[in-house]
């Protein structure tokens, strides 16, 4: 999975006309799902439905959906509960003008290549999907030939461009999140300790600007390996200058974090008057709410409530629970179901697909950027022994120039 970050995702591991096509969509949106724990492991059988349809829907426009539906593991069930979750979005929307063109890519770029050659020569007006890195970059290549956007679900923003926009939880949504909201409550100095591994390439990257552009700054980084051992020396030397910093930042999953924390205890970190930031992937995950040390931490999600209530219904109608991915899915066909139905023929325009005021989803407000990356409207939740609890609701709606 070149390029992508296995803890995020896959593995259990975001003005006159185009605010009322927000305001439109954003209701449209809100109807077909009747509504976000961030990550949560896969179903330990296949989603029904081993040998999906080559269409879902009857409309006229047709759109292509590429997913792994046949690769191995993960990638494959993670496909087919994405596929799900589209059929679901199809048949709880009001008659949409759809025909979805399933297609598998066997989770290979040279597989996701061909899906979309042969989607745009059966009519598709735009793709959804790919889920890697690698596939998304040729579907674009693809799909930019001949003008048609791609709404895709790579977790790595080097795959965005201008008509390939991309509808995952990118990690530098987080760290936006969890910066201002830290800086926005008095925290103006942070230490880091960066896991040494693309995902903490990323992030640090993230943090040293969002912590910049707001004026604030670092007084230590450390990168760590995940191993004990390894921990020791970087942890302690946080610890060492951590007396002068008001806030940090742990960018890792439960894997590591409940070590790094006691760690840090062990080391004479008061935890209580050093604030805890971390990112989605601290999620709302038993082995971070049990452990004491990081009580009272604060990490950017989406609200729980959109994602319960979208598991509950995809459980009736599959007999099990989706993958997190699943709702990533949803949303993007119901985006281009609402956007057929109130946009005509401009409905996939750079200028409609980018529309500022976002639109808004299962996992709550998104927009997408030029550039194809996109924002998110995200919640700051508190780590505590009985669940996460909010301390700052997810935005309604974005500035102009970000939330």
């Amino acid at each position: 999975m070149s390029g992508e970050f296995r803890d995020r995702g896959l593995v259990a591991t975001r003005r006159a006309s185009l605010a009322a096509v927000a305001v439109g969509v954003a209701a449209l949106l809100a109807a077909c799902s009747s509504n976000s724990s961030y990550f949560s492991s896969f179903p330990t059988t296949p989603a029904p439905n081993a040998q999906p349809a080559a269409t879902l829907g009857t409309g006229q426009v047709k759109a292509a959906l590429i997913l792994p539906l046949s690769a191995p593991g993960n990638a494959g069930i993670a496909g087919q509960a994405m596929r799900n979750a589209a059929d679901m979005a199809l048949a709880e929307f009001n008659a949409p003008n759809v025909q979805l063109l399933v297609k598998d890519d066997a989770g290979s770029p040279d597989g996701a290549r061909q899906a979309a050659q042969q989607a745009l020569a059966e009519g598709a007006e735009i793709i959804i999907g790919p889920l890697f890195s690698q596939s998304v970059t040729l579907v674009g290549q693809v799909a930019r030939a001949r003008n048609v956007p791609v709404i895709a679900f790579s977790t790595d923003a080097n795959v965005a461009s201008p008509g390939v926009y991309l509808l995952s939880f990118l990690p530098e949504t987080d760290v936006a999140r969890i910066v201002q909201y830290s800086y926005s409550v008095g925290k103006r100095s942070y230490a880091a300790l960066i896991p040494n591994n693309p995902y903490g390439t990323v992030v640090e990257a993230a943090f040293r600007q969002e912590v910049g552009r707001r004026g604030g700054r670092i007084v230590a980084i450390e990168h760590y390996p995940h191993d004990k051992a390894g921990m020791a020396a970087p942890i302690k030397n946080v610890a060492d200058a951590a007396a002068h910093a008001d806030a940090l930042f742990i960018p890792d999953g439960s894997d590591a974090v409940p070590d790094v924390a006691q760690q840090l205890v062990g080391d004479g970190v008061n935890v209580k008057r050093l604030q805890l930031l971390g990112t989605g992937l601290w999620g709302d995950d038993p082995r971070i709410n049990a452990t004491a040390a990081l009580d009272g931490g604060w990490y950017a999600a989406p609200d729980a409530a959109g994602y319960r209530n979208f598991a509950n219904r995809y459980a009736a109608r599959f007999k099990q629970q989706p993958v997190r991915t699943a709702t990533l899915a949803y949303d993007a066909v119901a985006l281009i179901a609402a956007l057929v139905k109130t946009q005509g023929p401009q409905r996939f325009s750079p200028e409609i697909l980018t529309n500022p005021s976002g639109f808004s989803g299962i996992d709550g407000l998104f927009r997408f950027r030029a550039d194809g990356t996109n924002e998110r409207g995200l919640a700051v939740l508190r780590v505590a022994p009985s669940g996460p609890q909010i301390v700052a609701a997810a935005p309604r709606s974005f500035g102009a120039s970000g939330i």
